[in-house]
């Protein structure tokens, strides 16, 4: 394996096409401002490194990233790459992840608007994300232990799970399908619109107008707060342990909570039951 250490380097394509590569305790920045350092790449090997130039990670197939630092600067830093594994690093570029698969990023710091997009078997565990429109159509994803900021996060995602995750968001998982949230947090506005196939288990849902016009709605031993107008349009089966403000016009199914301040039921065509059980 080639190591390369100790290096400054800031020319266009620097290390472009370079297989079986160890960089450590490097930094891709300087004056001539080069985009596209790593480039069409295979086995790379990233240790303590620095990278604040555009577009450095692109094609690489066969990625290991450890204690290193993407800066606001580095942007879109990681496109359509494979097996790739990150673990202690700061991701704060603009769209760092698009189009890669096989991804695994644990304890990193991430701050990236349009993270994630169009990517496939990506694993997530004890990290923190801010940014807008996270996760835009990714798929076959397990997510533990990430504490998430952001607007507009998880549409169109498929085949997914969530275990102990708090999400401060807002008009998340719209049109999500196959979706499993399990000892959650979410908070945020219009949760899981026209959703098909998504099950919240002990999970805490706080925010306005949730899982409207959903179809195969679960909800196991759920509480929900501060949640008015929910399931309006949905077929929901749901088992809450609080009170809801007020539940509206649920299409079908039966939800079992203990106290509600409103039922809204002025459309014939929604026949969801609703079951007050102290």
């Amino acid at each position: 394996m080639e190591v390369i250490q100790n290096q400054k380097m800031d020319e266009e394509r620097a290390l472009y096409g370079r297989n079986h590569m160890m960089i450590d305790h490097c930094a891709f920045d300087g004056p001539l401002d080069g985009e596209s350092a790593i480039k069409e790449c295979r086995d790379v090997t990233i240790n303590d490194t620095y990278f604040n130039l555009r577009y450095p990670l692109w094609h690489v197939h066969g990625l290991t990233m450890k204690n290193s630092e993407m800066t606001p600067n580095c942007r879109a830093a990681l496109w359509y790459s494979d097996h790739i594994s990150i673990d202690q690093t700061k991701m704060h570029g603009i769209k760092a992840l698009r189009e890669c698969c096989d991804v695994t990023i644990k304890n990193c710091d991430i701050d990236s608007p349009e993270f994630g997009w169009f990517t496939h078997g990506l694993t997530i565990e004890h990290t923190t994300i801010h940014g807008e429109y996270l996760f835009m159509r990714s798929t076959q994803m397990h997510i533990n232990d990430m504490k998430m900021k952001g607007k507009y996060s998880f549409q169109y995602i498929e085949n997914v799970t969530f275990e102990n995750c708090e999400f401060d968001t807002k008009d998340a998982f719209l049109h999500g399908k196959n979706v499993t949230l399990k000892n959650c947090v979410v908070k945020g506005e219009y949760l899981a619109w026209y959703s098909d196939h998504i099950t919240f288990d002990h999970c805490t849902i706080i925010g306005t107008q949730p899982l409207c016009y959903c179809t195969h709605l679960t909800l196991i031993d759920c509480a929900m707060i501060d949640t008015d107008l929910a399931f309006e349009k949905s077929e929901v089966n749901a088992t809450i342990t609080t009170h809801v403000i007020s539940i509206k016009n649920p299409y079908d199914g039966l939800i079992i909570v203990p106290s509600v301040g409103e039922i809204i039921k002025d459309d014939e065509r929604s026949t969801g039951k609703i079951e007050i059980k102290p």
